[in-house]
């Protein structure tokens, strides 16, 4: 028996392929297998890519930032587990890469496994993303290519921006509106927030041109021609109204007529309502009710006894509703010029501040692929990304689609690369989002031939898939319908066909009272009449929370649960249970009954913001009367709203005593102090404590979503704050967000509020790619069919090119419902397809609105079971339910059970905390980052700052002579010598500078060079008169022998060759008592000779700081500081006894000292024989002003190595050695 060798190994890794991944069969296992097999170079001729490849040279693409991070970290664990099975290091992790494995030699298995490490560990920079975030990188590291700017940001939500420039729009051409034109703009557009939403979705059709004219001129050609329609059409009902009036009083004056069905007093009141709509120029609406059917040919046969008169009149009622909805409107003029205007200058603001939106991406990638560069760009990204997996390919989009056909060239399969499109069109639910199937089978049709399927469900039971075979397979294969998914053409192809899947099944069981549960269960609430959808959800959230309950109290009890071979019994729990909804109405009504049994449930939708809660609008009123707490009127609609949910004892008691309320008034204050100093967010967490909202909500059933949505308001109006100016101006925004909240930014996205095992209620498209083991489908009929009603209209032609209509006839409405009902149907399948054992369905016959007809044909599941016929009766439902039963054992039919009371009695945590843990030592070390800086000496010389500094700038600033605030401060213009050159730490800064220049420049710059560069310096500050003083200055301190002590040899600047110019320093200092430090310095140091002591401090953390000069001269290594001190009005002030005297002054000793310490590490890490005595020269100190005089300004100071060493000692927290003891004769030691 030979086994069929998995598609995953088998599959051809080179041209253009397609594979369709059903539900649960094991798509991303494939995606990781795939990779892998790229990685190794695995596969011959056939089925091989022809080479290795490494991560960064296999693009892998789907759809959301949390699955990219699932694939990326499937795709790592599977090649880490892969590399150590080659090793012979672990059991296979699954039998696909042990048939991998056997596919190699023995010998070769150590080479794989090499390779699957370097994979593995290079993950981090493998190309897994999105395709937004991708089309993005594209964009910058291509910025040549692609025409693109260098440097972009990224706008999450661009929802502000929008409004600016809708405001914009409304501003130019609404404000100078006058007449008609204006009442028709104030009627039906009424602000710029109500007209964004309309405008939003117009964006990316193609409109047609306007020629030009404003929308003043458009609305008032519009109106025109309304008027003139309107009149032709009442014209003749003037005459009409009175002949027909005759008529029926005739008829019944006669008794022709049935006089239950007309009488005076019904049709009196019809025509005087026509007459007066005819006669009246202005009036255009018309409502006569029942007239509109009796008033006809029809309706007369109806209510006459033999032969009923004719009319023209009767002829034209039929129509004439239709011709007064009909009547031309500027709506579609106006709106498709607002959404051209708006949208050319929201894409121009967008590119004037460098911003992209998510969508903006993939527009400008595409768009730099059609341009005449565009083949150059799509070489450019093919051998950057020699192969590419599509995730989810089915939610795809025509630009999408573009941008891949422009690089892969998928129709033309060529061998050289790959470009591999995992996806299901069973799948496709995300139209709203600009998802296209119809794109997919662009794609689909471009791959004929080469197209894949995995055929085995490896997430539910084996009953779980054969339910699901069977229903859809059932309508796939019947005569009557276009199939299961409304694909099927008349000729009998079927680019979307259902095709059933084989199952793997579970190792655990299902058992509810010993017995095994059907996988799927339908509920039928029966009824004589169809239902509306208010009374089948609250029947059917009741009937789910009943169940639920019951459940769980069975798992309790060990009733209810799951049973695998040798392993205990589990009994069922909250988090094993999921409801699955379509919108927050349905979720909110099996929520609340879930609630009422004591049964705790989380929401999880991908589209509902969190300014859509009631917690946003309340929050605008408190903000409001923390803006103005003096201000009655929203101070009391603040205490009154109902998150804080005061009593109304407590609120009366403000209306009489006026105590309490002036209490209320200055807490009010307070909290306006506490957002000017702090901010909106310390002052909303202290409104929330002071009423004692969280303890209080924790107490409600939705506690937890309402607290969450409150400090997820905080965080963004926090936010938004640092980018506003003023209290009014947050209000104002978040007035704005509450109007606009059915646009959500990714921030805005309702957070889950609870990380608990609760029950979930999710949305079906939520729910995409998750799985439970119990699913419920309460309101499973629930259906929105498309009338008309709501524009822009999107259907797609016959071409299947997406399209948008303001304008829709019948037949597009028609069509468009079509495409809704063929996305309901992929949901459906979505939603059955998540249930890993069962899955419970109410249905019943619905109704919509006042119609009492059936719609049940218009939902999913009554397509799947009526192929599309409409339900003649009520009672036909159980017929349907009935039949689909047959010949499946896996199904389960019958008739919804009773709601019950019974309450759901969680399991007490009995466990009891343990005794707190304390600490032994503190938690906080004071640690902190130090310098000479930040060391305080003494009372007579200027405090130091705590702050470590950030560069040798902000260090000579404090190294440098401190001025007696008392000096003048005049500046000479300019002078002969150094000496008058000003004094200070900027002037010090800038000699400093010069030198670091000429450090940069090798000590050697030509003298018309340091001219040069002094001139700019000097100009730049209003020095000029000091350039050539400065210069001869530089000059000279250049070329000078600079004499240094203990007999070494003189250094000429100019001459250095091993140097740093400001060498930065770090080393660890523990606990150093600066006492101790200072008590060292002093005594090793100029003959200990008194000077001002340094102040207690402790230094813990590290020691930083920037040193002027370290070079190496004569073997020997030196530290240089420069110092501008001012000792005189000319060279003779500068003896070596008054230097000295200066560094004591400063405490500049402790300064060189730690340099010294600085450079002594730096050279034992460094130099194999380093010796202190043999290596280290010294410190050089130079005082700038003082370069021309007999010492040449220089002091030179080498402290001894004993210092150095204890030094080092202290700053390691090490303790000083013991000394040895004297030996004395005679003495045992």
């Amino acid at each position: 028996m030979t086994t069929k060798t998995p598609l995953a190994l088998a599959f051809p890794l080179s041209g253009s392929q397609l594979i369709e991944a059903s539900a649960g069969t094991g798509k991303t296992f494939t995606i990781s297998a795939l990779y892998l097999r790229l990685v190794l170079g695995h596969g011959g001729e056939s089925s091989g890519f022809g080479r290795e490849l490494l991560p960064p040279q296999i693009l892998v693409v789907t759809f959301t930032d949390a699955a990219t991070k699932e694939l990326r970290e499937r795709i790592r664990t599977r090649l880490a587990e892969a590399a150590r099975y080659f090793r012979d290091e672990t059991q296979a992790p699954d039998s696909l890469i042990a048939e991998l494995r056997d596919q190699y030699l023995p010998e070769q298995w150590s080479g794989c496994a090499n390779r699957l490490d370097i994979a593995a560990q290079w993950m981090d920079e493998a190309a897994v993303s999105t395709i937004h975030s991708w089309c993005q990188r594209m964009l910058r590291e291509h910025a040549f290519d692609s025409g693109s700017l260098f440097t972009q940001t990224l706008e999450t939500d661009h929802s502000d921006l929008l409004g600016e420039v809708l405001r914009d729009y409304w501003r130019l051409f609404c404000y100078p509106m006058q007449g008609d034109a204006l009442n028709w703009v104030r009627g039906n557009w009424g602000g710029p927030a109500a007209l964004l939403p309309r405008v939003r979705s117009l964006f990316a059709s193609e409109r047609d041109s306007t020629e030009g004219k404003e929308p003043a001129e458009l609305i008032a050609e519009c109106l025109q021609e309304r008027r003139l329609a309107l009149l032709e059409l009442k014209m003749p009902w003037r005459q009409w109204a009175d002949e027909l009036l005759a008529i029926c009083h005739q008829g019944v004056a006669s008794k022709s007529v049935d006089g239950r069905k007309m009488q005076a007093r019904y049709f009196e009141p019809w025509f005087e309502k026509l007459k007066a709509w005819a006669e009246d120029e202005s009036l255009e609406q018309l409502d006569i009710g029942t007239g509109f059917t009796r008033l006809t040919p029809d309706g007369m046969a109806e209510a006459w006894k033999g032969a009923a008169p004719s009319h023209p009149g009767l002829d034209a009622m039929p129509g004439l509703k239709a011709s007064l909805d009909g009547l031309p409107t500027p709506d579609a003029a106006v709106l498709q010029h607002a959404a051209q205007w708006v949208g050319a200058r929201f894409e121009e603001e967008k590119r004037r501040r460098a911003e992209m939106g998510f969508d903006d991406m993939l527009l400008r990638l595409d768009a730099a692929l059609q341009s005449e560069g565009g083949e150059r760009l799509a070489t450019l990204i093919r051998e950057q990304f020699p192969v590419a997996l599509i995730d989810e390919f089915q939610d795809t989009d025509p630009v999408q689609y573009r941008i891949f056909e422009s690089i892969y060239r998928i129709e033309d399969n060529n061998p050289e690369g790959g470009l591999f499109l995992i996806g299901d069109p069973k799948q496709a639910i995300y139209a709203f989002r600009g998802a296209d199937i119809y794109t997919y089978l662009r794609a689909r049709q471009a791959t004929a031939g080469r197209l894949h399927t995995l055929g085995t469900n490896f997430r539910s039971s084996h009953g779980m898939v054969n339910a699901v075979n069977h229903v859809f397979e059932r309508a796939e294969s019947r005569e009557l319908g276009r199939g299961a998914f409304l694909f099927r053409e008349k000729n009998g192809e079927n680019p979307v066909p259902f095709l059933p899947v084989e199952s793997q099944g579970r190792k655990e069981v299902l058992h509810i009272d010993g017995q095994l549960v059907p996988a799927l269960n339908i509920w039928h609430l029966s009824a004589d009449q169809p239902l509306s959808g208010v009374e089948y959800r609250q029947k059917l959230a009741a009937a789910c929370a009943s169940e639920i309950t019951a459940l769980l109290n069975g798992g309790q009890e060990g009733r209810a649960g799951f049973i695998e071979k040798d392993m205990d019994f589990r009994g069922l729990l909250p988090a094993d249970i999921a409801i699955l909804v379509r919108d927050g109405k349905e979720a909110q009504a099996v929520r609340g009954e879930l609630s009422a049994r004591g049964v705790r449930s989380v929401y999880l939708s991908d589209k509902d913001s969190v300014f859509a809660a009631q917690e946003a609008h309340d929050l605008l009123t408190w903000l409001k009367a923390c803006a103005e707490p003096d201000v009655e009127r929203p101070l009391r609609a603040a205490l009154a709203s109902i998150t804080l949910n005061l009593s109304l004892a407590e609120l009366e008691r403000l209306n009489q005593d006026e105590l309490a309320w002036e209490a209320r008034v200055m807490q009010f204050r307070g909290y306006r102090e506490l957002w000017r100093k702090q901010g909106v967010l310390p002052m909303l967490r202290r409104l929330l404590h002071d009423f004692q909202l969280p303890r209080s909500l924790i107490a409600r059933s939705d506690g937890e979503r309402v607290l969450t949505n409150l400090l997820h308001l905080s965080e963004l109006l926090q936010q938004a704050a640092a980018e506003l100016d003023g209290e009014q101006a947050l209000i104002r925004h978040l007035s704005e967000h509450l109007a606009l909240s059915g646009q959500a930014g990714e921030e805005q996205i309702l957070r889950l509020e609870s990380d608990e095992q609760l029950v979930k209620v999710v949305t079906i498209h939520k729910s995409k790619g998750l799985e439970y083991p119990l699913v419920f489908l309460p309101f499973i009929c629930s259906a929105k069919p498309v009338d008309g009603s709501r524009l822009p209209l999107h259907y797609h032609d016959s071409n299947g090119k997406a399209q948008v209509t303001l304008k829709p006839t019948a037949e597009l409405i028609a069509l468009a419902d079509d495409e809704r009902l063929a996305e309901d149907l992929r949901l459906l399948y979505v939603a059955l397809t998540r249930a890993q054992h069962a899955c419970w369905l109410g249905v019943t016959d619905l109704k919509r609105g006042n119609n009492n007809s059936s719609v049940l044909h218009l939902s999913a599941l009554g397509y799947l079971l009526g192929g599309g016929a409409p339900l003649a009766e009520s009672a036909g439902l159980k017929r349907w339910l009935e039949d689909l039963q047959q010949d499946c054992p896996a199904l389960l039919y019958g008739d919804m059970p009773p709601a019950t009371a019974e309450h759901y009695h969680p399991p007490r945590n009995d466990a009891t905390l343990l005794a707190p843990l304390i600490p032994k030592r503190k938690a906080s070390e004071n640690w902190w980052i130090a310098s000479y800086s930040a060391l305080r000496i003494g009372d007579s010389l200027s405090v130091g700052s705590d702050e470590a500094p950030e560069n040798p700038q902000a260090q000579k600033l404090f190294d440098d002579e401190r001025l007696d605030p008392q000096a003048p401060r005049e500046v000479a213009v300019g002078g002969a010598d150094i000496h008058r050159f000003p004094r200070g730490p900027n002037p010090g800064t800038f000699l400093h500078g010069l030198l670091e220049w000429a450090g940069d420049e090798g000590f050697s710059a030509a003298p018309q060079v340091v001219e040069d560069a002094i001139a700019r310096r000097c100009n730049r500050r209003g020095w000029e008169g000091w350039i050539t003083t400065l210069s001869d200055w530089l000059q000279h301190l250049l070329k000078s022998s600079l004499h240094l002590g203990g007999g070494q040899p003189p250094v000429v600047f100019e001459q250095l060759t091993q140097y740093r110019v400001e060498m930065e320093f770090w080393f660890a200092s523990h606990k150093v008592d600066v006492l101790k430090l200072d008590e060292l310095v002093r005594q090793y140091t100029h003959n200990g000779v008194a000077r001002v002591a340094a102040e207690p401090v402790s230094l813990n953390g590290m020691f930083k700081g920037f040193i002027d000069l370290t070079f190496e001269h004569d073997g020997r290594y030196y530290v240089a500081d420069y110092k501008s001190n001012w000792l005189g009005p000319d060279d003779a002030a500068y003896t070596e006894q008054a230097m000295e005297q200066s560094i004591l002054d400063n405490r500049y000793d402790l300064q060189y000292v730690l340099y010294l310490l600085a450079l002594h590490r730096q050279l034992k890490a460094r130099l194999a024989d380093y010796d202190y005595d043999r290596h280290v020269g010294g410190a050089l100190y130079l005082f700038l002003r003082g370069t021309r005089a007999s010492t040449q300004g220089v002091y030179f100071s080498r402290p001894p190595r004993e210092l150095i060493e204890r030094l080092d000692r202290l700053f390691q927290g090490k303790p000083e050695p013991k000394a040895e003891p004297a030996w004395e004769q005679g003495v045992l030691l």
